[in-house]
């Protein structure tokens, strides 16, 4: 595995981290692989309940690499194939966040910009520290955000990303907690702390539950109200069906912690 991404585990809670500073943690080439790599193997990852992503310094994540994307500009077609193969790479990769049997939780602090914020937007949950500003700011440099518009759109509202997206104005913290972009907001000095709480919350729960709910999750998300509803009731009728959901129940009735044997 790449140094790019650190890895770090307490107990069912995998934490990864962005480890490359110097550049404000930028989506490169290399750190895109390394991602996908990592999304790659928690697929089949079953000790791992909860994953955590985070960013290695002052910020999260500052987008793209623009230094990376310049220098393709070299190549006979100025770029052309490399920029679409970039951007579709990047697309690939932040569609492997949702299809992940795992939640994801963005712990975030300093900057999440353009592909980064578009990361946030993309994962699960996400926890802020205060004083964190997101952006989609391509639009100050000539380039629109349109790949980091797919998760903002699905995130917030639609004329406040639409605002964001065309003055590319920073928003705080407590703006994107208030807009759904995030779901908590906390002291710096309490970050780490308190989205490895939210991940440890989470990962206490029955696994097979967490999974199929967030499978169903994603599914029903885009269809219609009458599909989304008979869609759901089957994913039920099959998570009742359980042994340790029968036991979750008569326990609960019976005032008493589960005895789950299945937390996969």
């Amino acid at each position: 595995m790449n140094d790019l991404i650190l890895t770090e585990r307490h107990g069912p809670v995998l934490r990864l981290t962005l480890n490359m500073p110097q550049s404000l943690n930028a989506l490169s080439d290399a750190m895109l692989a390394a991602l996908r790599e990592r999304f790659t193997a928690l697929a089949s990852d079953g000790a791992t309940r909860v994953v955590i992503l985070r960013g290695a310094g002052k910020a999260f994540c500052a987008g793209h690499d623009l230094k990376e994307m310049q220098a393709a500009r070299v190549a006979p077609d100025k770029g052309a194939a490399y920029f679409l193969n970039l951007f579709q790479r990047c697309g690939a990769v932040m569609q492997m966040i949702p299809a992940l049997p795992q939640p994801v939780i963005a712990e975030v602090q300093g900057i999440a910009t353009a592909a980064g914020c578009q990361l946030v937007a993309t994962c699960d949950m996400a926890v802020a520290a205060e004083g964190t500003r997101f952006g989609v700011n391509g639009v100050n440099i000539g380039l629109f955000c349109s790949t980091p518009m797919v998760a903002l759109s699905r995130n917030i509202p639609r004329k406040q990303a639409f605002e964001m997206l065309t003055t590319g104005e920073f928003i705080d913290a407590n703006r994107a907690r208030d807009l759904g972009l995030v779901n908590r907001v906390v002291p710096h000095a309490d970050l780490s702390d308190a989205t490895l709480a939210l991940a440890q919350t989470v990962a206490g729960k029955l696994g097979a539950a967490v999974k199929i709910g967030k499978r169903a999750f994603y599914d029903q998300i885009d269809m219609g109200l009458a599909e989304a509803y008979a869609h759901t009731a089957a994913v039920m009728q099959e998570n009742m069906l359980w042994r340790d959901t029968a036991e979750g129940i008569q326990a609960f009735l019976e005032k008493r912690h589960p005895d789950w044997q299945d937390q996969g």
